[in-house]
């Protein structure tokens, strides 16, 4: 077995450069934890010479490059959900000389075919890991070991018997740092059909929707979103629309059945998202009207491209609760949206986003509002 090639001060520098950016950057949001830490140095007491490597859910590229540095590989595979992961990898890696070592897929065979040892940072949900434990069962090397880690707060032994309907061994390691490693081995026969999608009706909307694993709300309509819909006789018919954050594409699927002139895109940083989205658009019938983009915060879309955008922005940023992921989201619409355009806007009524969108966007009214959320209508000035 391999030993650690790099000290604990050398991976302090390595990680004390990793930047989130293009993520939400703030003096208390770090680039690496704990838990990067302790599955890199748990993996040199296993990997050997010819182990293929494979990283899952590494957040700006710590376990990554650290794996490539420290553990002595020469080449590692990467899954990870969000855009702004992807790119903070890259940027990451570029300025520490680490670029081409590594390479992006889904949650596939192509990621997994004959891997050997699995670095996880852990879900939050529960639905999202059994979508990865299936996926390292269906396609990972039989003497395949996974080292999953998360911290210690946000870990549930709920997330213990995800890995044991999964693999015959699951042995949660002693904590360290407020960080845990669950060490899974000897996969089980996956299901003859994967676990997700997850493909349900809503009856109250008259549709299907289709959800993968990490895709917020799951295949059930959110709160947020169905207050949102409550306004949808009141919204501009636009022919230019976008739904930002489009999670399982309820919006903009139901804007498209409504509005049969209308080209839809709807964007997500989450490629489980995006996927979920696609696939409840084709579900009911609007595939060929709705355009599905993984994205961040609209980066590729042109300026004043926009007649009307639909949001329900998330107030989390990792597990922090953060308002910077909306401003950000905030301020790609006053970009996207053509002069006069429309953005409608729900979020949780105590996060007061009034006047952050009356300054980035224009004139914003409140159109409605319930115990729980505020309804907003912003013109551009």
């Amino acid at each position: 077995m391999r030993t650690f090639i790099v000290t604990a001060l050398e991976l302090d520098t390595l990680f004390g450069s990793l930047s989130r950016f293009p993520d939400v950057v703030a003096d208390n949001l770090q680039a690496y934890d704990a838990t990067d830490r302790l599955l890199l140095e748990t993996a040199a007491g296993i990997v050997g010479a010819g182990t293929n490597v494979v990283v899952i859910g590494d957040r700006y590229g710590a376990l990554t490059l650290g794996a490539l540095t420290g553990l002595g590989v020469g080449h590692v595979r990467v899954h990870q959900d969000l855009f702004t992961g992807r790119l903070a990898l890259e940027r990451n890696a570029a300025t520490t000389g680490l670029e081409n070592r590594f390479t992006q897929h889904g949650l596939d065979a192509e990621l997994l075919d004959n891997a050997g040892l699995i670095l996880i940072q852990l879900p939050k949900s529960l639905a999202e890991l059994e979508e990865i434990a299936d996926a390292v069962a269906r396609f990972a090397a039989p003497e395949a070991v996974v080292l999953a880690g998360g911290r210690v707060k946000h870990m549930s032994t709920g997330m213990n018997l995800v890995l044991e309907k999964y693999f015959s061994s699951v042995q949660p390691q002693l904590g360290r740092q407020k960080s845990r490693v669950i060490i899974a081995r000897t996969p089980k026969a996956a299901p003859d059909e994967p676990p997700f999608p997850v493909v349900e009706p809503v009856p109250e909307l008259g549709i299907t929707v289709c959800a993968h694993g990490a895709v917020f709300s799951g295949a059930r309509l959110d709160i947020g979103t169905r207050y949102l819909l409550t306004f949808l006789d009141r919204m501009t018919a636009a022919r230019r629309v976008v739904d930002l954050g489009c999670g399982t594409g309820i919006l903009a699927t139901m804007y498209a059945r409504r509005h049969k002139e209308a080209l839809v895109v709807a964007t997500d940083q989450s490629a489980a998202a995006v996927d979920s989205a696609r696939g409840t658009a084709e579900a009911n019938g609007v595939g060929e009207r709705v355009l599905v983009l993984h994205d961040d915060a609209m980066s590729t879309l042109e300026a004043g491209s926009a007649d009307l955008i639909l949001l329900n922005p998330p107030f989390h940023v990792g597990a922090s609760v953060h308002a910077g992921a909306a401003l950000k989201m905030f301020e790609a619409a006053a970009r996207v949206l053509a002069p006069g355009g429309e953005l409608w806007t729900v979020y949780n009524s105590h996060l007061q986003y009034r006047g952050a969108l009356e300054r980035l966007i224009g004139p914003t009214s409140e159109e409605g509002r319930n115990p729980k959320f505020t309804v907003t209508r912003s013109l551009k000035s």
